[in-house]
């Protein structure tokens, strides 16, 4: 009708006859396209806007208590915080009924997304693992400049035939069916890795021994152009005496240190056994033990050929800590 009016010269009144409307409404929609363009003349919404359910103040407190505890610590039948938990939370502290669907809107409006959660053992010691983040690695890391020595991280993993990772689309209502030996078997890996791009490895059989480190201490050190500090957990292989005494007769040349204990989010090389672990063997079907070795082997000496791979595990934001020189 504006378009009618501007462009073929019709008369307010001819346009109010030719759309049935008043002459009054006429002017006022052309008084609205005069002051804010076409856009005045888009429909809205009629009646009061309506209020949300929570006020600020209640959406603070279930954002506080989802972002600092878990639905069991609430003594809500729940583990992880899913929109029924939610839910049951807001009931429970607020005496507000709400539908999941509703919960879902407000996580997604408060700025929360569905994760997968990093495992956590009860028995870490937050405090330990404050100081080992704002003194012990700084400290470590300062050393080893002073020292032109080179950091590692080091860490063992088993791997099984078994795992599978992945997944296979197949007809809704049946489940793929993936050929494989029946037989199961296991190997080792003991590796470590730099935020420069290096990595070094061993793939062995049987159990993990304090004979099975020195080897790779060995290699390690031998392959190193500058002194190692070898960054690990603490497995008792790793504090026992025979691989303390032989680290004490190498002083020259590597130094081991120990991470804080049920801490593996802070070990880099967690990733690659992640890594490894997925793409080595998930994705694979080996027939026996010999392939499977085969396959580990293959998948560590390429992604030791391209170090920006290594590079990219620590940024895991929970490693980042380590990425720095």
């Amino acid at each position: 009708m504006v378009k009618a009016i501007r462009q073929d010269g019709l008369s307010q009144s001819a346009a109010a006859r030719t759309f049935d409307v008043s002459r009054t409404s006429v002017m006022k929609w052309l008084k609205a396209v005069q002051r804010g363009g076409s856009v005045a003349l888009r429909s809205r919404p009629r009646g009061r806007r309506p209020e949300p359910r929570l006020k600020g103040w209640q959406a603070a407190t279930i954002v506080k208590l989802i972002s600092d505890r878990t639905p069991d610590q609430l003594k809500l039948p729940f583990m992880l915080w899913t929109r029924e938990a939610v839910r049951d939370l807001i009931e429970q502290r607020l005496g507000i009924s709400v539908s999941p669907r509703t919960a879902g809107r407000y996580l997604a409006r408060w700025g929360f997304t569905p994760q997968k959660p990093v495992r956590r053992a009860y028995e870490q010691n937050p405090r330990a693992v404050e100081q080992w983040l704002k003194h012990a690695y700084p400290t470590i890391r300062a050393q080893a400049k002073r020292e032109k020595a080179e950091i590692h991280w080091g860490d063992e993993m088993g791997l099984r035939s078994d795992y599978q990772a992945g997944r296979s689309y197949a007809r809704r209502g049946q489940t793929p069916v993936i050929p494989g030996t029946g037989k199961r078997f296991a190997c080792n890996v003991l590796s470590s890795i730099t935020n420069r791009g290096r990595l070094a490895f061993l793939v062995f059989r049987g159990k993990f021994s304090a004979d099975v480190m020195i080897k790779f201490l060995r290699r390690l050190i031998r392959n190193s152009a500058h002194k190692v500090f070898l960054i690990v957990d603490g497995h008792p292989v790793h504090r026992s005496a025979k691989v303390r005494n032989w680290v004490e007769r190498h002083s020259n040349q590597l130094r081991l240190f120990h991470l804080p204990t049920y801490s593996p989010e802070l070990n880099p090389d967690e990733l690659l056994n992640q890594d490894l672990k997925v793409n080595a063997v998930g994705r694979s079907r080996p027939r026996d033990l010999a392939e499977m070795e085969a396959d580990v082997r293959s998948y560590l000496r390429r992604t030791q050929g391209r170090p920006a791979i290594v590079r990219s595990y620590f940024e895991e934001r929970h490693v980042q800590y380590a990425a720095d020189c």
